[in-house]
């Protein structure tokens, strides 16, 4: 069987050495990091999945999640003793796939991580198609949307969307769907996430085409690819 490979960044040596063990006790490879700017120096597109602390003393998570989010699309799960709810929005804003509050069950981590791998490989599978529509064009296999000609800085979650509904422009979308899709059944996130979003891309795609709207509201019902472009 092949080894799924795991960062795990966190300045808690008892904590690194507790993921490390557990995991490898699953044929996982996991590498570990005691500092943001240690993981820094190694994290690659080679992970299939990264655990991220918030706080570290050199350079927090959520700091290097904002530097290594445009560059690295394996999924990030943030793992903090923080539990306001304003945290973890802002770590699913910044690109995390995931939060968990520590203490925290093995059991649930390695869930998650199953969870997350399965989902990023069913995304990238046999996706190497570019598409256009109107002044949009996606560019499957680099995972990169750009207007008229401009990329678009996008987290995972504003990507992810984009893609699923400009890949099924028939089909409307409820929020719950879009939900399911992009962070899971079993996100400790909301539906109002989808709101807010969807929000950030349609001002980005803006900043290069305010003419279009892409992406349309059907109220009472949900979200649609604008077919008229």
């Amino acid at each position: 069987m092949k080894k799924k490979y795991i960062l795990v960044v966190d300045d808690e040596e008892q904590i690194c050495s507790m993921i490390k063990e557990y995991l490898e006790e699953y044929d996982y490879s996991v590498k570990v990091a005691k500092s943001g700017q240690e993981a820094l120096e190694i994290i690659s597109n080679n992970f299939e999945l990264i655990i991220l602390d918030i706080m570290m003393p050199d350079l927090d998570g959520m700091k290097l999640c904002k530097i290594i989010r445009d560059k690295i699309y394996s999924p990030i799960i943030f793992l903090s003793a923080k539990t306001l709810e304003e945290d973890k929005i802002q770590a699913l804003y910044i690109g995390g796939d995931d939060y968990i509050t520590k203490p925290f069950s093995l059991k649930e981590l390695r869930a998650k991580i199953e969870s997350h791998i399965r989902r990023d490989k069913r995304v990238r599978v046999s996706k190497f198609n570019i598409f256009t529509s109107g002044n949009i064009t996606i560019d499957i296999s680099s995972k990169k949307v750009f207007c008229k000609g401009n990329l678009l800085k996008l987290t995972k979650k504003e990507y992810l969307i984009i893609e699923c509904m400009l890949l099924n422009k028939s089909k409307v979308f409820a929020r719950e769907e879009i939900f399911d899709i992009v962070w899971g059944y079993d996100s400790e996130s909301n539906l109002n996430t989808v709101t807010e979003v969807i929000k950030n891309i349609r001002k980005k795609i803006k900043q290069f085409d305010d003419t279009n709207t892409y992406i349309k509201t059907v109220y009472g019902l949900g979200y649609v690819w604008d077919l008229s472009r």
